[in-house]
């Protein structure tokens, strides 16, 4: 649902937060064939298998990582797109966490989506308005809700 709400630019730097075995970042990449995507996870498996995926589809414009949140991202590296499909009983702060880290990180104009079950939809308006300045709700289905907000070019 995420993938089919969310414009990828070829030139797009992007960034899958908490990518599981890729299908995100590597759709990125797909799309971004002038940019390209990382993909970070906390899990060692899911790294590899972001990899092994990455390879499999011919995918050079994008690199898999361990990193727990943003903290193996460098604090000057600017995205352009950022797309995460967190888990739903992280918690408010950790989300406040990786939304404030996400906003660090991003380019004027850039984006920000997320997926997230729908009953969270609420908080998620809340804290993007909060951080970001503003929100959009894309798609809304029986379970899963999909937001994005978008930062003012410069």
């Amino acid at each position: 649902m995420l993938i089919e709400h969310m414009p990828v630019r070829a030139t797009d730097r992007c960034l899958d937060l908490g990518c599981g075995y890729g299908p995100i970042g590597l759709h990125m990449a797909a799309e971004a064939r002038e940019g390209h995507a990382d993909l970070i996870d906390k899990d060692f498996v899911a790294i590899d298998y972001s990899q092994r995926n990455a390879a499999s589809h011919g995918l050079d414009n994008c690199r898999a990582f361990l990193s727990n949140g943003f903290s193996h991202i460098a604090p000057d590296a600017r995205y352009d797109l950022i797309a995460t499909n967190l888990p739903a009983k992280a918690g408010n702060e950790l989300y406040y966490l990786y939304f404030y880290d996400a906003l660090a990180r991003m380019a004027p104009g850039a984006r920000f989506y997320i997926v997230t079950i729908s009953g969270l939809r609420k908080f998620i308006q809340r804290s993007f308005v909060e951080v970001f300045g503003n929100y959009q709700k894309l798609k809304q289905g029986s379970t899963y809700t999909v937001a994005m907000a978008e930062l003012p070019p410069s």
